[in-house]
């Protein structure tokens, strides 16, 4: 089971305008003919409605019908072990099917989700895209559930994991009350817009282009992240730039605002070719804001990323005959910041 490090939050069960915008550097495939359907499993509610007595009978039907997102739904995610133990499943089960806290956020979820179907609608049309530039990449099943804020889109085996749970608004009752484990410049973003950018990005970051093996200094992870937002730009229709790096409005202005003098500051600061990744990874995480710029706090997070993204919007500019898979190719970094003519703007 293949999870980001910053999908993993907390368990409870058991125990603006500017020149490289989007309207300079898009241009869509049509991708009307590819035949590309999802269908979204809703497991949650399978879950959500069983009853004590059921749970034998339940086990050994979703092992047959989920696989190995039932493994590693009650191994990973629940962690109370393998179904293959019965007995030990029917006893976790039902102490966690009973549980005040389980009832209340499936509760929640009913109401929010009472479908999917607009959200299958708006993955079809985004892996139609990922079909067209992927053609040997093969769709996985899509399989909603409730981890208790565990997983937000792990993407497994044969499948890609939705944790109704960790997308219910920001306004949700739940995350308040978990902002020790949950950040609020975190839940924030738990909303159910959300999903379709989420899935995609879980998607790119991990079957289609994992970071490579040589991304060493600031520069390369600055590149590899600018390209899955490239990405993200080609296949996501109608969803805000800041919705897409998880700002918000305001952070994106403000990056928008002060981006010449973000690249001048990595500049002056030597942190372009630097490989000390333990200072340089807090400008590609998540993070309410980059300390070192700013006053009161109003700066955006992940400038690495941001920055990443101007130069790779900007050297596709320079190379609209370059495809996307022709991007993903190029391994020099440096080659795409010289050819981009990147100088802040």
């Amino acid at each position: 089971m293949k999870i980001k490090p910053l999908q993993k939050y907390f368990f409870f069960l058991i125990v603006a305008i500017s020149s490289c915008g989007e309207t300079t550097t898009i241009n869509r495939p049509d991708v009307s003919h590819i035949a590309v359907d999802v269908n979204i499993e809703r497991f949650d509610k399978e879950l959500a409605a069983i009853k004590v007595d059921d749970i034998p009978q339940k086990n050994i039907i979703w092992q047959q019908k989920y696989g190995s997102f039932y493994s590693n739904y009650t191994q990973d995610m629940l962690q109370i072990g393998s179904p293959a133990d019965s007995m030990r499943m029917y006893e976790y089960l039902s102490q966690i099917i009973k549980q005040p806290d389980f009832i209340d956020l499936n509760k929640a979820v009913a109401k929010v989700y009472p479908s999917m179907d607009s959200y299958e609608n708006d993955l079809t049309k985004v892996f139609k895209y990922v079909k067209y530039y992927f053609p040997e990449y093969s769709i996985p099943r899509f399989i909603s559930y409730v981890s208790g804020f565990a997983y937000q889109t792990p993407i497994g085996e044969d499948y890609i994991g939705i944790g109704l749970d960790m997308f219910l608004g920001e306004d949700s009752e739940f995350y308040p009350a978990l902002v020790q484990s949950i950040p609020l410049y975190l839940s924030r973003k738990f909303t159910p817009d959300n999903i379709v950018p989420r899935v995609l990005e879980a998607v790119l970051r991990e079957d289609l282009y994992p970071i490579p093996d040589n991304a060493h200094n600031t520069l390369q992870h600055m590149i590899y992240n600018g390209k899955v937002m490239y990405a993200m730009d080609l296949m996501l229709e109608k969803v805000p730039d800041e919705r897409k790096i998880g700002y918000t409005k305001e952070q994106w202005d403000w990056a928008n605002k002060y981006q010449a003098d973000i690249w001048s500051w990595f500049l002056q600061e030597n942190l372009l070719y630097s490989t000390d990744m333990l200072r340089v990874q807090k400008y590609f995480t998540e993070a309410p804001f980059t300390p070192e710029l700013g006053e009161k706090n109003e700066s955006a997070p992940k400038l690495g990323t941001y920055i990443g993204w101007m130069i790779v919007r900007k050297y596709m500019d320079k190379n609209p005959t370059l495809s996307l898979q022709d991007l993903f190719a190029i391994d020099d970094a440096q080659k795409i910041l010289e050819d981009a003519k990147y100088k802040g703007k």
